[in-house]
């Protein structure tokens, strides 16, 4: 099962030395995100997956004030049975529509990329406002969800993983 797991540069420098990242959340096409998103086209809901997981790096992002601002995604597959439900009602909350738990954390050399953000002004300024206003955003506010989207108007690049050097330094 290919799953998304959020994190930020700075979590992703912390895990590289090491080679596993310490991350129990993810995304992947769960049965919910299907009947949400309505497709049977793989490709359309593992964008749609890997979109959530952006959105949850940008909570990740509010958290951790000293993170460089710009999200970031890991992409890898692992077994079935390596993935278990998110507890709790994904209806709930569509933020949470794919939401897995990981049962161990992320061996990066199991990694199929990495996506991110550009380091570029434009797209870091956007990120930096978006991050500060994810909170807001979630609890209804609509010049605040206009800073979050503005951050996802831009589209993750795609990385190797042997990129990753390359990414954190």
């Amino acid at each position: 099962m290919r799953v998304y797991v959020p994190t930020t540069l700075a979590a992703l420098a912390q895990a590289h030395p090491d080679g596993a990242l310490d991350q129990s959340a993810a995304y992947a096409v769960t049965p919910a995100l299907r009947e949400w998103y309505v497709s049977d086209d793989l490709e359309e809901l593992e964008y749609a997956a890997l979109v959530r997981a952006a959105q949850s790096s940008l909570r990740l992002l509010a958290a951790d004030a000293g993170a460089p601002r710009r999200r970031v995604v890991v992409a890898l597959d692992v077994p079935d049975q390596a993935v278990r439900p998110f507890p709790g009602d994904e209806y709930q909350d569509q933020a949470s529509l794919g939401r897995v738990t990981l049962a161990a954390p992320v061996r990066l050399a199991k990694a199929a990329a990495v996506h991110a953000d550009a380091d570029e002004e434009e797209v870091v300024t956007d990120v930096t406002a978006a991050a500060a206003a994810i909170g807001a955003a979630d609890a209804g506010d609509t010049d605040a969800q206009f800073d979050v989207d503005g951050a996802e108007d831009h589209e993750l690049l795609w990385y190797a993983t042997q990129e990753i050097p390359g990414l954190i330094g």
